[in-house]
């Protein structure tokens, strides 16, 4: 099937001819036809498998056909759960629709100036994208006009959900007229996405491509078992010096790991740069840019580049720690190997980690072989058989950039930029009688993907 069969606008197929796109994917081959005949569409697909296009070209298919509701407010209204992911579907409308005359597409997203936004707003818009929280500040002070909206896509439904979004969506939906037609696109369908998909979604057609379980074959899977921070670095800097890699994404748990490890990487000679949800709009997207046009090798961030981070030329993602959820794991090594291309997922993994471990193996429905670089070996064996997923306990020491470090080890619950605060208890050894003495002190929780993306 080429995407003529699919009987978009001569305009749009122009356009993907440009990009090189030759055969749709399995996602885009479903859902196309469905959102052409004007079907509601609730949908399932694997990270990296078209999503994106899978909506964007059958609305813009429909934006070729002038609408007789006048106004000036947008005909398409895309939301996502963060500011990445909706600058990445912005670009994509952009690109898909160069060739179809006076398409305004408009970001709202938190970071971005109000009177900057306001400006935009008050011209014709023809697709929206943006973030809950912020657009839910334009609806309450009147600024946006849905009587022209024909169509409300819901991208990556279940990480909105996931963080809190769902009051902020439906109240979104119940401002758009009850006449148009819905999209929700998510990584799993389950009865939670079920639920919302009854409330706001009109006999969906339902298409599930792919499990996120199914195995990534392009993707070459590695574990690299470490004994603390120090053995964690030594291994991430000989990783980084492979001639193989072109570009890469270095994942840590917290925001202040990423600026410090960042640091410590530029330090090194890596042309590294750190991306988080402290960092301003701008400083997020000069990086981004930087990324995507060659200029930066190393990108160390948070979970807030999971989603949203479409770039051929990252040829590894290395977990500097391992996420929270496990299906984070799949977001993260999904930045890899995109488009059918090949590509590198390294984890780092203490002996504490096995709890992380077995939770992502069991959800990916795979397990990970671990790795060992000669000169480079982990001091301890995990063990296997009957005591499988156990490992041998060894001491570790806490050096000076490792509190997260300590934290994620002694704490299940840490998660990638949370922003609650929890007493953490600390052991370590003081003073030349070498006793070991406990102290308590704050742990940052920071999960600012959460915050962040609501403004």
């Amino acid at each position: 099937m080429s995407f003529e069969d699919l009987n978009l606008h001569p305009a749009i197929i122009k356009a993907i001819n440009d990009l090189g796109y030759t055969t749709p994917t399995p996602i885009q081959q479903q859902a196309i036809p469905q959102l052409i005949q004007g079907h509601d569409v609730m949908a399932s697909a694997q990270t990296g498998t078209g999503k994106t296009a899978a909506f964007m070209l059958p609305a813009l298919h429909r934006i070729a056909t002038p609408t007789k509701v006048h106004g000036r407010g947008p005909r398409i209204l895309v939301l996502t759960p963060t500011r990445e992911l909706a600058l990445q579907v912005s670009d994509a409308a952009s690109k898909y629709g160069k060739y179809l005359p006076r398409i305004k597409v408009v970001s709202i997203l938190g970071g971005m100036s109000y009177v900057l936004q306001n400006k935009l707003l008050s011209q014709n818009v023809d697709i929206l994208v943006a973030t809950p929280g912020r657009l839910i500040d334009h609806i309450q002070r009147g600024r946006i006009d849905f009587s022209r909206l024909e169509m409300l896509v819901l991208d990556e439904a279940d990480r909105m959900l996931d963080m809190g979004f769902v009051q902020d969506v439906e109240s979104i939906a119940s401002a758009t007229p009850s006449s148009r037609q819905t999209l929700l696109f998510s990584a799993t369908l389950d009865s939670t996405i079920d639920k919302i998909a009854a409330r706001l979604l009109k006999s969906p057609k339902r298409i599930q491509v792919a499990s996120q379980r199914t195995k990534l074959e392009n993707i070459e899977q590695r574990l690299h078992y470490v004994d603390d921070l120090s053995h964690k670095n030594r291994l991430l800097d000989h990783l980084l010096r492979d001639q193989s890699l072109k570009q890469a994404i270095v994942f840590t748990a917290t925001k202040r790991d990423a600026d410090e490890l960042a640091d410590d990487l530029a330090a090194q000679g890596h042309g590294a740069e750190a991306l988080h949800g402290d960092m301003s709009q701008r400083e997020r997207t000069r990086t981004l840019t930087k990324l995507r046009n060659g200029r930066l090798r190393i990108l160390v961030a948070t979970d807030v580049a999971a989603r949203g981070i479409d770039i051929a030329d990252i040829t590894h993602v290395i977990n500097f720690d391992l996420p929270k959820f496990a299906e984070d794991y799949v977001h993260r090594i999904g930045r890899t190997g995109r488009a059918g291309a090949s590509g590198v997922a390294v984890s780092f993994a203490s002996g504490k980690d096995s709890i992380s471990l077995k939770r992502i193996e069991r959800f990916m429905g795979q397990r990970i072989t671990p790795s060992v670089i000669p000169g480079m070996e982990p001091k301890f064996k995990p063990r296997i058989g009957q005591n499988e997923g156990k490992t041998q306990k060894v001491p570790h020491v806490v050096h000076k950039r490792n509190r997260s470090w300590a934290s994620n080890e002694k704490n299940s619950f840490n998660h990638a930029d949370s922003n609650r605060n929890h007493p953490h208890k600390f052991e370590r050894s003081t003073g030349n009688d070498g006793k070991k003495r406990s102290f308590r002190r704050p742990g940052q929780l920071n999960s600012g993907i959460y915050a962040e993306s609501s403004n």
